[in-house]
């Protein structure tokens, strides 16, 4: 398994930032942000970076404080600072990327509206009370996203989940939408749903990276 580090990154106008990654043993194939749960940088996060970077990626997450006073501002201040962090190891922006599990899910789709980069990934993420907000968010991203959700447990979620791919379907980058029915919002009910939202997750860096 990939070792991971954690280093308090300070930029030249004094902000700092924690970050735990883990770097590739092989070739670079180029570096992706992990936006983590309500919970913080868990074991499980510490694990997806670990795991992504074993197929090549400079992976990285950023420790954001989720409290109630969390901004959307702050979220994408700290999603600039650490692609900063990875554009000085050498990563270009077509080769940055993005990717949430959970309210990290939300995350992503949030970045992916109000950044340019070469790909983003929402896995699960809230919806019921976000859905207007999604939907608008969703219509107007400017990096290729892939959204994936469960509907398990949520008689309005498939109805949901299709509202948020015709919403996607309108933006000017590449978008796929895909509804995991029987799964829950965290994938972890349903090993084969999870299995399969990995695979897609590593298709859709493949083939927007490059």
């Amino acid at each position: 398994m990939t070792s991971t580090s954690t280093v308090d990154y300070q930029r030249t106008d004094g902000r700092t930032l924690r970050l735990t990654f883990a770097e590739p043993e092989g070739a670079l194939r180029g570096g992706l942000v992990v936006l983590h749960e309500g919970n913080g940088v868990t074991d499980g996060v510490v694990l997806l970076v670990a795991s992504l970077a074993g197929e090549g990626w400079l992976t990285v997450t950023p420790h954001i404080d989720g409290g109630e006073g969390l901004t959307q501002q702050d979220l994408l201040d700290a999603t600039d600072i650490t692609l900063e962090w990875l554009l000085e190891r050498g990563v270009e922006a077509d080769l940055r990327g993005v990717v949430g599990f959970d309210l990290g899910g939300t995350a992503a789709l949030l970045v992916a509206s109000h950044r340019r980069l070469g790909a983003a990934v929402s896995v699960g993420g809230q919806r019921v009370a976000e859905l207007p907000r999604l939907l608008e968010i969703a219509g107007h991203v400017t990096s290729p996203w892939l959204g994936m959700y469960g509907d398990a447990g949520d008689e309005a979620g498939g109805a949901e989940v299709e509202q948020l791919r015709d919403a996607a379907a309108s933006a000017k980058v590449a978008t796929n939408v895909v509804r995991y029915a029987g799964a829950n919002h965290r994938f972890d009910a349903d090993p084969g749903a999870a299995e399969e939202a990995w695979q897609r997750t590593l298709d859709w860096f493949d083939a927007h990276l490059r």
